[in-house]
């Protein structure tokens, strides 16, 4: 019965409406994604989402504390190979550091940049290698690494 008050038209009408109308909710339900980092040595290559993010009003001391803590992906070295660490533009126009288990190297605000694998791995098995966004002198997203020593 409904179908005669809705002619050709209006059904199509109906129909657009209802499909506009569930794909606006289907997708305030999605969380945007973090942005991505990478960290690179020889051919092998891991993408990590943060553990941490809030790219408007920052991380507060705990919340930074904790995500530090938290384990992330990992990838093996030799002390002779180079890391290349690779960050977002969104990341980069902010800032970020390399922390070396718990200890923060330089700043930088470009894209790319390469270290040493040695000044990570020398005379340990393994280390713990976070990027940290920070800007206006507070941390907005962690991303974590383990770095495995493969000599």
């Amino acid at each position: 019965m409904t179908a005669a008050f809705f002619r050709g038209r209006s059904r199509r009408a109906a129909a657009a409406l209802g499909a506009v109308t569930f794909g606006v909710v289907a997708l305030s339900a999605c969380d945007k994604p973090t942005p991505l980092t990478t960290l690179t040595v020889g051919k092998s290559e891991v993408h990590s989402e943060a553990a941490c993010y809030n790219g408007k009003g920052g991380l507060d001391e705990d919340d930074f504390g904790d995500c530090l803590k938290e384990n992330g992906k990992t990838i093996k070295a030799t002390i002779d190979d180079n890391l290349h660490f690779g960050v977002d533009p969104k990341v980069a126009k902010k800032g970020w550091t390399v922390f070396v288990n718990n200890q923060q190297t330089g700043r930088s605000t470009k894209t790319y940049r390469t270290l040493p694998a040695r000044t990570f791995l020398q005379g340990a098995e393994e280390a713990k290698i976070s990027i940290v966004m920070f800007g206006d002198g507070k941390p907005y997203g962690i991303w974590n690494y383990t770095l495995k020593n493969d000599s």
